[in-house]
C-alpha cells in the first residue's frame, strides 16, 4: 500500500492501513467502516467466497443460503452505506418476514409471533387470555433492557472491569443475573407463551434456561425494527457489504487462509497466509474464531498461547445440525420461519448444554426462503432447512459421518409427520452441515456455532476484548467479543471495534 504524494521528501504521512482477518459480517461491516474513514483496508478470508457462517452453495438450480436468515435491525445495515453517503438499497433489497415465525408444538398448536399487536394479543389469549396483560408487563421490560443494554451498550468497548462497574446498576435494575426463561416466567403463566418469549437465545447460541434476561431485549428488537429477509438470500447481503467496501477502495483476498499473525515483541506487525503471501500493517483485527485466532494464528507469541488456555476454560456454545433440502411443489401455507418445538423443552436444552446428548427428540427451526422469494428454487419447487442445536463435539464427540445421515433422516420423518406427508418421494436434492464441518469449514472451537456461550459470567467485558489486552494494535471483532452473535451483535462489535482502532491509527 503506497501513496504518490508520500515519501522521504513529503510532509504528508503515507496512509495508516488495517488488515482484516475473516469476510464474515463482523469483518466486512468492520472493514467498511475503517475504508470508509480513510484506512487502506485488506480483508482476508479463507474461503473461496465471503459470508463466514453467511456461506451459500448453488445446487440443481436450488439456493441454500448457510446461515444465519433472520435480519433484525436494518438500521445497523444501511448506517455502513450512509457512512459514504449511499443507499443500502442499491445493493440489496430487504423483504418483510410475516408472520415472524409461526411456533407450532406436537399437539398441532400454532402460534404466529410477529409485531401487528391486535394479532399477537389475540395468539396470546388463544393460549391463555390471563397472560394478555402479563404480556403487556414483559413488554415493558423488554423495552427497558433493550434502551439500557442494546441502545446504550450494544456497540460501547468493555475494555476494563470499571465499565463493567459503571453499567452494573443497570444490569442489577433488570435482574440480569435471571435467565430468560425465569423472567419471561415471572410475566406468563402459559407453558407454550413461555417458550415463545424466550427461545429467542437458541438463535444465538444461548440456553433460555441460562442465558442472562437481559436477552429479553430481542422481542423489543424486532417489534420496532421488524425480521427481514434479504432477496436472493443471505449471501446477497454479503454480496452488497462487498460491493460498497470494494467501490470506496477495500481490498478483499479470497481463498488463501491467514496462517499467522505476525508479531515484534508486543506489536503485530502483519500476517502471513498458508500461500506464502504476506501484508504488514499498522492495526490487525481477526474476525476468526476466537480459539483460533489465539491459539492458531497467534501460536507464536506468548499471548496467543496464554489466552488459548483461557478460552479452553470457557462455556462454548452449542453446535447446529442443519439438513438442506429442495423438493418438488410448492407450499404457500408453510411460512418462511417456523420453530417446530419437540415435547421436551427445559430437558431437551438439559441435554445439549449440559449432559452433551443427542436425543431421539428435537426442536427444529424451519427456514423456507421460497414463499418469500420463489427464485431461489426452480420453477414449481422450494427451498428449505431445517436446523437442530445439537452438543458440540467437546461434549458429544460421535463419528457424525454414521450418525449424520441417520439424524437427517430422523428429522425429515419429523417434518413428514407434522408438514409435508410425501416429503420423501418430492426431494430433488438433499445434504446436511454438522459440528465437524464447523470446525472444518469455520475453525469453529469444537465445532461451536455460536462462539461463547452468551452466560452472564461471558457477557461485555467477561467477553474477549474488543482491542487485545496486551498487544495493543490487535483487535477482535465478532460473535466472540461484546455483545455477542446474531447480526446485530456482530455489527455491533464491529462499530465498537471500528471506534477503537480509528481513535488509535489516529483517524476519529
Amino acid at each position: 500500500m503506497s501513496d504518490s504524494n508520500s515519501g522521504p521528501d513529503s510532509d504528508t504521512p503515507p496512509p495508516k492501513s488495517a488488515i482484516v482477518i475473516g469476510a464474515g459480517f463482523g469483518g466486512l461491516a468492520l472493514a467498511i467502516r475503517l475504508q470508509s474513514a480513510g484506512v487502506a483496508t485488506t480483508l482476508v478470508e479463507a474461503r473461496d467466497r465471503p459470508g463466514g457462517r453467511a456461506y451459500v452453495w448453488q445446487k440443481e438450480g436450488f439456493t441454500f443460503d448457510a446461515g444465519p436468515t433472520v435480519i433484525t435491525d436494518p438500521e445497523c445495515l444501511r448506517e455502513l452505506w450512509r457512512l459514504t453517503g449511499r443507499d443500502m438499497a442499491d445493493d440489496v433489497t430487504l423483504d418483510p418476514v410475516m408472520p415472524f415465525y409461526r411456533l407450532n408444538w406436537p399437539d398441532g398448536t400454532n402460534f404466529d409471533y410477529s409485531n401487528d399487536d391486535v394479532s399477537l394479543r389475540r395468539e396470546i389469549a388463544n393460549l391463555n387470555p390471563e397472560d394478555v396483560a402479563g404480556y403487556e408487563r414483559f413488554l415493558q421490560y423488554s423495552a427497558g433492557v433493550f434502551h439500557e443494554g442494546y441502545e446504550k451498550l450494544g456497540t460501547v468497548a468493555f475494555l476494563d472491569f470499571a465499565s463493567m462497574i459503571k453499567a452494573a446498576p443497570a444490569l442489577a435494575q433488570y435482574q440480569a443475573w435471571r435467565s430468560v426463561y425465569s423472567m419471561v416466567s415471572s410475566f406468563v403463566k402459559s407453558e407454550k407463551l413461555r417458550e415463545a418469549l424466550s427461545f429467542h437465545t437458541l438463535l444465538v447460541g444461548g440456553n433460555p434456561m441460562a442465558t442472562s434476561a437481559i436477552y429479553a431485549l430481542i422481542h423489543k428488537l424486532e417489534k420496532d425494527g421488524g425480521v427481514w429477509f434479504a432477496r436472493g438470500g443471505t449471501n446477497k447481503l454479503v454480496s452488497g457489504m462487498v460491493a460498497q467496501f470494494e467501490r470506496i477502495g477495500g481490498t478483499l483476498r479470497l481463498g488463501d487462509p491467514v496462517e499467522t499473525i505476525e508479531t515484534l515483541g508486543d506489536r503485530v506487525t502483519g500476517i502471513r497466509t498458508q500461500s506464502g503471501w504476506t501484508a504488514q500493517a499498522d492495526a490487525v483485527a481477526s474476525n476468526a474464531d476466537l480459539m483460533h485466532s489465539y491459539r492458531d494464528l497467534l501460536r507464536h507469541h506468548v499471548r496467543g498461547q496464554r489466552q488459548g488456555e483461557k478460552l479452553a476454560q470457557k462455556k462454548w456454545s452449542p453446535s447446529l445440525f442443519v439438513v438442506h433440502f429442495g423438493i418438488k411443489g410448492t407450499w404457500p401455507g408453510i411460512p418462511h420461519h417456523m420453530i417446530l418445538f419437540g415435547p421436551r423443552y427445559k430437558g431437551l436444552l438439559t441435554d445439549i448444554y449440559d449432559h452433551g446428548v443427542l436425543a431421539e427428540d428435537f426442536s427444529l427451526y424451519l427456514h423456507h426462503p421460497t414463499v418469500t422469494d420463489p427464485a431461489m428454487a426452480p420453477e414449481g419447487c422450494s427451498t428449505f432447512y431445517a436446523l437442530a442445536p445439537v452438543p458440540h463435539l467437546g461434549k458429544l464427540p460421535i463419528d457424525w459421518d454414521h450418525y449424520g445421515p441417520l439424524y437427517a433422516d430422523r428429522i425429515l420423518g419429523e417434518i413428514e409427520k407434522r408438514l409435508i406427508p410425501d416429503i420423501r418421494s418430492r426431494i430433488v436434492t438433499q445434504f446436511h452441515y454438522a459440528p465437524p464441518d464447523f470446525a472444518t469449514d469455520l475453525h469453529a472451537h469444537m465445532g461451536s456455532a455460536f462462539s461463547l456461550e452468551p452466560l452472564l459470567t461471558q457477557s461485555a467485558w467477561f467477553r474477549a476484548h474488543n482491542r487485545d489486552d496486551v498487544i495493543p494494535n490487535l483487535y477482535l471483532v465478532g460473535a466472540g467479543t461484546h455483545p455477542g452473535a446474531g447480526i446485530p451483535g456482530v455489527v455491533g462489535s464491529a462499530k465498537a471495534t471500528a471506534r477503537l482502532m480509528l481513535d488509535d491509527l489516529g483517524k476519529a
